[in-house]
């Protein structure tokens, strides 16, 4: 039988399982702090109707799904976790209570070129919050907490999170005649990081948007206005009155960052920044893009926005959200290649390797089995290999403590503790020895996955 050489998809990460216990880690204080804000946890299938997921996507959506025929079924792997929201909630609409708050940790799959940072298939970390009929905007001034909360508590400290409101923008452009070509032009504009600003004017002018010098000038200096916040907020000021649109987005960033400091956001790490638009169609208020400031070649970690319009598809019932995203794999990805994430987060699958040094395998399971019952993680290891190789297989997968079962500790009724970081060796019973491990893991409960 020929061999096929293993292997992995180009775009596709596999781990291996010191780096997937980190990876574990970051999901699981996500899930924590998510959980902090009220938000229930959801999941979502893989595979949609193309017709479901293709609906409102907008943008380069089309060109990046895979899709697949089955049958007669057209199907297609998710591409966000929002779109399929918006299904999930339009189909239990009647189940449900308003507002709903929902976090999601999955994966989803783009066909887009693979390369540093980017993949093929990812996880991403989203909270939404859905309203029925109105959302108030001070949901769009508590996103921003929960993402400080989030990656602070990950062990994150140099980011900025960035925000915009699309009003401004479609109000701005329909002051400019540029109404009907807006969608276009905020896709456009939101290359901006990655092509620099003169390959942007010269894209408004010569791409899509087909816009005159003059035109692309002008929008140039608008998205180009900078400074503190309130700096800002002060050179938009002078639009007002102008157009309706851009007044209601003026009133809405004002909302919400005038909450920022209630909901414990330090102004240092939160900007307002008028070149973000999002590409997605289907953001229609807030916008957001959480950057590293170590590492603004990756592009946004954190994003998403307000949206008006996306279960429209779905049902005839307004369903208003608000929702960010974070891009774990990435992120994990520039962590690991940048030498940030912990080397003392644990990364053993238990806290305690029960080795029985004799044929009586029984008392080790009982041993193991009082352990886990005490709420310790515990793996028995039966392979009958010698003692050096045994402790050897417990360094190599890091386990904090090892309980050695020889002829004295099953003549005794105990086992031997040994803290393999310090050397220090304990003859005690089950429960002793639980305790005792468990004193020690509440020790190093507060380590952070990320090294700020």
């Amino acid at each position: 039988m020929e061999r096929i050489k293993p292997r992995t998809l180009s775009g596709f990460m596999e781990l291996l399982p010191a780096e997937q216990m980190k990876m574990e880690a970051i999901m699981a204080a996500l899930r924590e702090s998510y959980a902090l804000y009220g938000f229930y946890p959801l999941d979502t299938p893989l595979i949609e109707a193309s017709e479901i997921l293709l609906a409102k996507g907008g943008g380069d959506t089309e060109k990046q799904i895979y899709r697949f025929t089955k049958g007669d079924t057209d199907l297609s792997l998710r591409f966000d976790l929002t779109v399929p929201l918006a299904k999930y909630v339009a189909l239990n609409y009647g189940s449900l209570a308003f507002p709903f708050r929902r976090y999601q940790i999955g994966k989803v799959y783009r066909g887009e070129r693979a390369q540093r940072g980017r993949f093929r298939e990812f996880y991403q970390a989203d909270i939404d919050i859905i309203g029925d009929g109105k959302l108030d905007i001070v949901n769009e001034a508590e996103i921003p907490s929960v993402i400080y909360r989030s990656l602070t508590k990950l062990g994150l400290t140099r980011f900025v999170i960035r925000v915009n409101n699309r009003k401004i923008l479609n109000g701005f452009y329909a002051m400019l005649g540029l109404g009907d070509r807006a969608g276009a032009i905020m896709r456009t504009v939101d290359k901006l990081d990655k092509i620099g600003p003169e390959a942007l004017q010269e894209l408004l002018i010569t791409g899509e948007t087909a816009l005159t010098p003059e035109q692309a000038d002008e929008i140039l200096r608008f998205i180009a206005i900078r400074g503190g916040n309130a700096q800002v907020m002060e050179a938009l000021e002078a639009y007002r009155g102008r157009n309706t649109v851009f007044d209601a987005g003026l009133e809405e960033l004002a909302a919400v960052t005038g909450c920022l400091a209630d909901f414990g956001v330090p102004e240092t790490h939160f900007a307002v920044d008028l070149t973000i638009a999002r590409g997605l169609d289907y953001y229609t208020g807030t916008v957001y893009e959480t950057t590293l400031r170590d590492h603004p070649e990756i592009g946004s970690v954190c994003s998403g926005g307000r949206y008006d319009n996306l279960a429209g598809y779905y049902t005839d019932k307004a369903l208003p959200g608000v929702g960010i995203s974070i891009g774990l794999t990435r992120l994990f990805y520039v962590l690991q290649e940048q030498g940030m994430l912990s080397d003392s987060l644990p990364t053993a699958p238990a806290e305690v390797l029960v080795l029985p040094m004799t044929r009586d395998v029984a008392f080790a399971a009982r041993v193991a089995t009082a352990l886990r019952e005490a709420g310790v993680r515990a793996q028995l290891y039966t392979e009958q290999k010698k003692f050096k190789a045994k402790m050897s297989y417990a360094d190599r997968l890091g386990f904090p403590f090892v309980a050695i079962l020889g002829e004295d500790e099953l003549a005794a009724g105990k086992l031997s503790l040994k803290n393999m970081k310090t050397g220090e060796q304990q003859l005690l019973s089950p429960e002793q020895a639980a305790e005792t491990v468990r004193r020690a893991i509440a020790e190093t409960a507060e380590e952070k996955p990320i090294r700020g």
